[in-house]
C-alpha cells in the first residue's frame, strides 16, 4: 500500500507541476511578485497531495526567526520537500540551485523568470563568482535566498561535508545567516519513491550574525543544524 500510495503522489507531483507549468506561464510575462505565485501554488499543491495521498503532514516552527526581507538562508538537505516547502512560506524567495535544473521543462522556465541564481558546479572560482554576483543583486531586490550549504541531499545519519559556498556569500553580503533545520528525510526520502506517513517539521533558527570569521561560521552553521535537524528526527522517532 506505501508503494501504491507514493506511486500516485509521483503521479501528483509532477503532474501539478506540468499543470501549473503550462496553463500558468502567462504568469511569466508578468512583474516578479506575480509571476512567483504559480511556484507557490503549486508549493501549496504539493503539500496538500503529500498529506492527503501519502500521511506527510509539514509544519513550520520558528516563524518569528523568519526573515520577510532581503536575507540569506542556509538550510539543511535531506529531501526534494526542502525545494518546494519553503515557496509556502518565504515572501520573496530566490534559490541558489545547480546549472542543470534550468534546463527542465516548466521548472527552469519559472526559475530563469523569477530569476533564481543557478550555479555551475564544475567551474570552481567562476561558479563562486557569478553565484556571489546573482546573489548581491537578489539581496538588493529584497529577496530571500536559500543554499543549501551541503550542495546536494544527504541522507539521515551521514556526515555530509557543508562546501565553501555558503561561506563566501556570508562574508560579501555582510548579513545575518538565517538556519533552516528539517528533519524531511525520514518520510520522504532523498532517493528513492516511497514516502512515509508522518510528520515533516521545517524550523527557522535564529540567525548568525555577520563578521563571524569563517572557520568559526562554517564550524557553527554546521553543528547547530545538525543538531537541530537531528533533534526534530529524534523527536518524530519517539512519537
Amino acid at each position: 500500500m506505501t508503494r501504491l500510495r507514493s506511486l500516485i503522489f509521483m503521479l501528483w507531483l509532477y503532474g501539478s507541476m506540468a499543470f501549473y507549468g503550462i496553463f500558468c506561464s502567462p504568469f511569466m510575462l508578468l512583474p516578479l511578485r506575480y509571476a512567483m505565485l504559480p511556484i507557490r501554488w503549486w508549493g501549496h499543491t504539493v503539500l496538500f497531495g503529500a498529506r492527503w495521498i501519502v500521511g506527510i503532514k509539514v509544519e513550520f516552527r520558528g516563524l518569528e526567526h523568519m526573515p520577510d526581507q532581503g536575507a540569506l538562508i542556509a538550510g539543511k538537505h535531506l529531501s526534494m520537500l526542502d525545494t518546494i516547502a519553503p515557496f509556502t512560506v518565504l515572501k520573496l524567495p530566490a534559490y541558489v540551485l545547480k546549472q542543470e535544473l534550468m534546463y527542465l521543462p516548466f521548472l527552469g522556465w519559472f526559475a530563469a523568470r523569477t530569476r533564481m541564481v543557478p550555479v555551475r558546479r564544475d567551474e570552481a572560482a567562476k561558479a563562486l563568482k557569478s553565484m556571489v554576483a546573482g546573489c548581491r543583486a537578489r539581496l538588493k531586490e529584497g529577496r530571500q535566498i536559500l543554499i543549501f550549504p551541503e550542495g546536494t541531499r544527504s541522507d539521515i545519519g551521514q556526515d555530509a561535508a557543508y562546501k565553501p559556498g555558503v561561506a563566501a556569500l556570508y562574508r560579501d553580503l555582510e548579513v545575518p545567516c538565517h538556519l533552516l533545520a528539517t528533519n524531511s528525510g525520514q518520510f520522504w526520502p532523498g532517493h528513492g519513491i516511497d514516502r512515509k506517513p508522518g510528520t515533516v517539521v521545517f524550523e527557522f533558527l535564529p540567525p548568525l550574525p555577520p563578521g563571524l570569521k569563517r572557520a568559526e561560521f562554517m564550524a557553527q552553521l554546521k553543528e547547530r543544524l545538525e543538531t537541530r535537524s537531528n533533534a526534530l528526527i529524534a523527536e518524530q522517532t519517539a512519537k
